[in-house]
């Protein structure tokens, strides 16, 4: 029987950073993916093929309203080759998970396919094509991820109702899509079919969208949505979705308990994500889950069994891929009796819509309900000269800073390559730096991230200097 140092369950973005760090400090490493190919929810249905359509329509929203602006004129009509679309991103996705293929060989890592449960907290039975085998392990990492959730009284039949792993290889655009959720996959996948022409409603429980973001972004991005033709239904129950067959009916009950109705192509289902946890025999090794399926691990991301350990989507905390490999890294690195260490409030939070949202820190409604005195400095994009160069107006950066210390505690930007400009807000605050130090720091010109600059003069003694 093979035995290893460290067994990791699941190959996403949690789980092969997580074997490669371990195969890096020297450990005997295995990885156990139980679909025959790696990368996880975000390398083949999630984080890589919507950013893949996100992009190929942006070009294309771009090319039909944009480019006759900048002096660039195209004869006859701009038309989607769909299914050409579709296969672009099934080559990215192909090339990325072979990426992953290439650093297991690289970092030595043995790579077994099938189903993985524990026998016990030192046994592991992988299950594929009715063929089973046992691996033996000191260590054992859990990196199973998530699935979409879905609502009670719904059944997601995946040809009309459907989740984002439908919508992201769909073989037709939608005339109407209905979309329940506005987090971030109904909104980035609204964006998408919106921009390649479908009639894009998006219904909501809550009272604003991105209900995690600071409340002026959410007010923002709403604002821009409806300049891009897509309808909001805020605080909308919905009670029924059901699949006509060649239409969605969806019914809901606004805030006044008013009976709504809704008919669309296709409704995509996107109320979040549940942690996975199903057949990994969790019941053998005495390990419990909570209330909400996650596996409970204390600081150092170590279950109840002293041996195995867990992270990314299936613990508590922001489902996010880079979340996920930043606690991989620190496991291995606390196997190997090193002392790492994740600051939860550094991790970024971003939507990859046009433009972007991204956060990270405390937003205002943090710092009011714990009662830190702060202080606000903002600028609009489009102050900047190369927004105005690059037609990218929209948005602002925003920083929140310590009313006495001048201490930044969290930065939230909507914008042109947000997602991007985070980081810098990011690196500062893990430094704890002031919002004066940011605002003495060079920025680029001309730049987007002028106005990462420009927020933290406005936060430190309201001294922008192109507002």
């Amino acid at each position: 029987m093979n035995k290893f140092d460290v067994v990791v369950i699941g190959s996403g973005p949690g789980g092969y950073v997580c074997a490669i760090r371990c195969s890096q400090l020297g450990f005997k490493t295995a990885l156990v993916e139980k679909y025959n190919v790696l990368g996880g929810t975000c390398l083949n249905v999630g984080c890589i093929p919507s950013k893949s359509l996100l992009d190929s329509s942006h070009h294309y929203y771009d090319a039909k309203n944009h480019f006759q602006t900048h002096g660039i004129l195209i004869d006859g009509k701009i038309n989607v080759d769909f299914e050409k679309m579709i296969s672009r991103k099934k080559n990215v996705v192909d090339q990325t998970t072979k990426g992953i293929d290439y650093l297991m060989k690289k970092n030595n890592i043995h790579v077994f396919y099938g189903h993985g449960s524990f026998i016990d907290n030192e046994t592991l039975g992988i299950e594929n094509d009715n063929k089973s085998l046992k691996i033996n392990f000191e260590k054992a990492v859990i990196a199973t991820g998530s699935k979409p959730s879905t609502l009670p009284f719904v059944k997601i039949d995946k040809k009309r109702i459907i989740t984002s792993t439908q919508a992201l290889d769909l073989n037709e655009i939608p005339k109407k899509l209905l979309i329940i959720g506005a987090g971030v996959i109904g909104l980035e996948l609204g964006q998408v079919y919106s921009r390649l022409g479908s009639e894009v409603k998006i219904i909501e429980y809550a009272d604003k969208i991105t209900p995690f973001m600071d409340s002026s972004v959410s007010k923002e991005l709403i604002k821009i949505f409806k300049k891009q033709k897509i309808s909001f239904f805020l605080s909308h129950e919905v009670k029924k979705i059901q699949n006509n067959g060649d239409k969605v009916l969806v019914d809901a009950l606004d805030k006044d308990s008013n009976n709504i109705s809704f008919t669309g192509d296709y409704c995509l289902v996107s109320v979040g994500r549940k942690a996975y946890t199903d057949g990994l025999g969790l019941e053998n090794i005495g390990l419990n889950t909570d209330k909400y399926g996650k596996i409970i691990v204390n600081d150092h991301l170590q279950t109840d069994v002293d041996n195995i350990y867990a992270i990314g989507d299936v613990i508590k905390g922001p489902m996010l891929a880079h979340k996920a490999e930043e606690e991989g890294i620190l496991v291995a690195e606390i196997l190997s009796k090193q002392k790492p260490h994740i600051d939860y409030n550094l991790i970024p939070n971003v939507i990859y819509t046009w433009p972007e949202v991204a956060s990270v820190g405390k937003t205002e409604e943090d710092l009011s309900k714990n009662g830190i005195k702060y202080k606000t400095g903002q600028f609009p994009m489009r102050a900047l000269g190369r927004s105005r160069a690059s037609m990218d107006l929209d948005g602002f950066v925003k920083i929140l800073a310590d009313k006495k210390t001048d201490e930044i505690l969290g930065v939230h930007i909507i914008g042109a390559r947000a997602a991007d400009l985070i980081a810098e807000a990011v690196t500062a605050m893990e430094f704890r730096a002031s919002a004066e130090d940011v605002s003495r720091m060079s920025h680029s010109h001309p730049t987007y991230a002028e106005a990462i600059k420009e927020a933290a003069l406005a936060a430190t003694e309201d001294r922008a200097l192109h507002i």
